[in-house]
């Protein structure tokens, strides 16, 4: 299991296996370049769409936005766990070699289809309370958008195998610069959340349809997979596993707290999620856009992890105290500026957004520090059980402000705990194990 870098809140294309970690036979530099240039439109765009859609229709509105937003971006999240195991399973062969049809085209087909029904059949369960204002008129984009994120994933996934890197930055930069147009052109027309919602689903489908006969040259009939279905079921459904809980950490985050909001004035909410997201998002979208490199480091310098870790973790833990400190000073006037309107978020709470990202950030550091030992039980275990006390906080019987709180910052430290605990009791054992020998 690769490490996640999904699920990210500036709605990317979640770059999510290490590009240093795939051999290149186009430029190993080069490649890592182009896909980091396209990460960096992704985000810019993503910014873009928040601030946009937060400015033209207000922050009661903003806030139906921002679940489905979540809502989409959970699932996306979970699903880049299929990009993972295709990338990891996926090797170039000599063209016209293979002799049965592709199997990653068919799981992804098999896979779509089936991402969309359990969507569609399980609305009853959840749609009345994730979308209480709108219903069943956001389950259809959110089914639509999420089916297509498969063959997006299983497309991405077999480029990174066959190392196509300007076809993969092509589709990455691609696909958030088409959504922030069709948002943009759409905010001058209507503010209608469900047309809106189709704006942010309809780019995954619509970026396979016009790229598909640009990109296919690259690896059609010359790329398979190395495992047959059940093998390829199994490891996906491991790899969705920790991508979901990560999603729920990170790009979910809106949703969850959008279903807790029971009673909670739609202002102040779509104030509260805007916040959330241009404050957390710096932070734990560098962290994990560089945990590809924490892990080689890792696995590479295992003498000296330790201390690159500590290192690493210093300087979040210093600037954390600096952006926390501009945060409580200088946020609401910020966010008073880029909204045009007073911010009533106080500076204390911006500072413990900024607290909390570094709690991630944290976690995005320590996650790689076990799956370089191998350990990818621990490395998903955190990861779910940072989750869990998330969910679990935000169903306290306290105030939502508070569970807020709360969970923003339990969660993380117990994933971190679960992380720490483990690296320590390994660090002991080599430390006795090494004052034992003779």
């Amino acid at each position: 299991m690769e490490p996640d870098l999904s699920g990210e809140p500036d709605g990317a294309l979640p770059a999510a296996v290490p590009v240093s970690a795939v051999p290149s036979n186009d430029g190993g530099s080069s490649g890592a370049t182009l896909i980091l240039g396209a990460t960096v439109v992704a985000g810019v765009a993503g910014y873009l769409v928040t601030w946009l859609v937060n400015l033209m229709i207000g922050p009661a509105a903003y806030a139906l936005f921002a679940i489905f937003w979540g809502a989409i971006y959970l699932v996306i999240g979970a699903l880049s766990g299929v990009q993972q195991e295709i990338t990891r399973a996926t090797h170039p062969i000599e063209p016209g070699s293979r002799e049965k049809a592709s199997r990653a085209r068919n799981f992804a087909v098999t896979g779509a289809l089936l991402v969309a029904v359990v969507v569609i059949a399980s609305a009853p369960l959840w749609v009345d309370r994730v979308f209480p204002d709108a219903g069943w008129a956001l389950v259809l984009p959110l089914a639509v958008g999420a089916a297509s994120y498969v063959l997006v994933a299983t497309l991405c996934g077999s480029l990174y195998g066959v190392t196509q890197w300007r076809s993969l930055a092509l589709l990455i930069g691609f696909d958030a610069l088409l959504r922030l147009a069709l948002l943009g052109v759409a905010l001058l027309f209507t503010h209608d959340i469900v047309v809106l919602a189709w704006m942010v689903a309809l780019p995954f489908p619509l970026t396979i349809a016009l790229l598909w006969p640009v990109v296919r040259g690259g690896f059609v009939g010359r790329s398979d997979i190395d495992v047959g279905y059940r093998a390829l079921t199994w490891n996906v459904a491991r790899t969705v596993l920790a991508s979901t809980a990560t999603a729920m950490l990170v790009s979910g985050l809106p949703l969850l707290l959008g279903v807790a909001a029971v009673g909670v004035d739609q202002s102040l909410l779509g104030e509260l999620l805007f916040t959330i997201t241009l404050s957390r998002a710096p932070l734990i979208v560098t962290v994990m856009s560089l945990q590809s490199y924490f892990l080689l480091q890792f696995r590479n310098n295992p003498a000296t992890w330790a201390r690159t870790f500590l290192r690493i973790q210093a300087a979040i833990a210093l600037g954390t105290i600096v952006i926390g400190a501009l945060g409580w000073w200088l946020g609401p006037a910020a966010f008073a500026l880029v909204t045009g309107r007073p911010s009533t978020i106080d500076g204390s709470f911006i500072a413990v957004l900024v607290v909390s990202s570094a709690l991630v950030g944290s976690l995005c550091l320590s996650a790689p520090a076990v799956l370089a030992k191998g350990q990818h039980f621990i490395y998903s275990l955190g990861w779910v059980v940072a989750a869990i006390v998330t969910i679990a906080a935000l169903a306290l019987p306290i105030g939502f402000i508070d569970s807020v709180i709360v969970a923003l910052l339990a969660g993380p430290v117990a994933g971190l705990l679960v992380h720490l605990g483990w690296l320590l009791a390994v660090r002991g054992r080599v430390g006795a194990s090494t004052m034992a020998a003779p």
